[in-house]
């Protein structure tokens, strides 16, 4: 969704508060895709600062589905997020990159919701997302679940330094 901050631009001090719907309904990067699964509406707060410098302060509640790290069962993981950004609006697109300023979300005089949150989601996603803390996670010669049952294959890891050794009994049978 656009904002357009022609408004807010008109006069110094001038705040706007608007509730915003997120059109995404699911979270891609290069880690996959992870469906959103609820979505709060986006409370955002836009104050002219001045000298065409607006400060962007919103937050909001998504959930997303992400796969266990350990068994990949699905696990419905709820993300806070919480912002608060400066943009210099006298800024040309070439200085943001020179400045290594990452506002994307402005174009020209419009701001993008969807990808503001995109990339809040980004800087905030889990490190590891577990279905719970005592996961057996799945067994590496089978792939079956360990949180449901054990399996029949041998788990026994000889030292890979012994792996000669081990050889010459086995042949030797």
């Amino acid at each position: 969704m656009l904002i357009h901050l022609n408004d807010v631009l008109s006069c110094d001090g001038k705040v706007i508060f608007q509730t915003v719907d997120l059109e995404m309904d699911s979270f891609d990067s290069g880690l996959g895709s992870f469906p959103l699964i609820r979505k709060e509406p986006v409370e955002l707060t836009i104050t002219n600062l001045g000298e065409e410098k607006l400060k962007i302060e919103g937050r909001t509640e998504l959930a997303a589905v992400i796969p266990c790290d350990r068994c990949l069962e699905e696990v419905k993981t709820l993300l806070k997020l919480a912002f608060n950004k400066e943009v210099d609006m006298k800024q040309t697109a070439e200085g943001r990159i020179k400045d290594l300023d990452e506002t994307d979300f402005i174009i020209g005089y419009n701001l993008d919701v969807d990808k503001l949150v995109y990339s809040e989601i980004l800087v905030n996603w889990p490190m590891k997302t577990l279905c719970r803390e005592d996961c057996k996670g799945i067994c590496r010669k089978c792939g079956t679940n360990l949180n449901h049952g054990s399996c029949s294959c041998d788990t026994v890891e000889l030292d890979p330094r012994m792996a000669v050794i081990a050889e010459i009994f086995k042949n030797s049978n």
